[in-house]
């Protein structure tokens, strides 16, 4: 299976979550298991041998991915969430949404000093909360291995935003 593959399972829905705006949908290629296995063996394939540490998933679909890397690669998997879903003590991280500051916590306990993070989420849009995710990780002490994303949109200079850190997508939608 090719990335066009993976992306052709992909849904797009236009002027949802407003006008103007072409969401891409994924629950069409997770729920499509040859979809779905090929997407996460590409990511895994890309980072296995890296030296990762400990995998952290943005919340939610970047929970879908990075909980399934972590298990391939027999790592432990840390949930950056929206905050005041976290139990224990947690760190948090701000940042610049299109309507206003927002904010990502997780506990201050899931990665200890010098482990090697893989980030992981569904999409990179504008790059603001992976960014912040980033910060919060190195807040405690990791050290981003890199970023992994199921899809790319380049428009919108994401990878800008997260320049000083390796970008690996599996397909992109520029101009669509």
């Amino acid at each position: 299976m090719t990335k066009h593959d993976i992306k052709s399972k992909i849904r797009t829905i236009p002027d949802w979550p407003k006008k103007g705006v072409m969401f891409r949908d994924i629950t069409t290629l997770i729920k499509d298991g040859d979809g779905f296995r090929h997407a996460c063996d590409m990511l895994y394939d890309h980072y296995k041998g890296k030296g990762i540490d400990v995998i952290a998933g943005i919340e939610s679909r970047g929970f879908v991915f990075g909980a399934v890397l972590a298990y391939k690669m027999g790592k432990g998997f840390v949930v950056i969430r929206k905050p005041g879903k976290l139990p224990a003590e947690t760190v948090s991280a701000s940042y610049e949404k299109e309507y206003g500051p927002d904010s990502v916590e997780m506990h201050a306990d899931s990665i200890k000093k010098g482990d090697k993070v893989l980030m992981v989420d569904d999409l990179l849009a504008t790059g603001g909360t992976m960014e912040a995710a980033c910060r919060l990780v190195q807040k405690v002490g990791g050290k981003i291995v890199g970023c992994a994303f199921v899809i790319e949109l380049p428009e919108l200079r994401g990878r800008n935003v997260l320049g000083k850190y390796e970008i690996f997508k599996l397909v992109d939608f520029e101009g669509e």
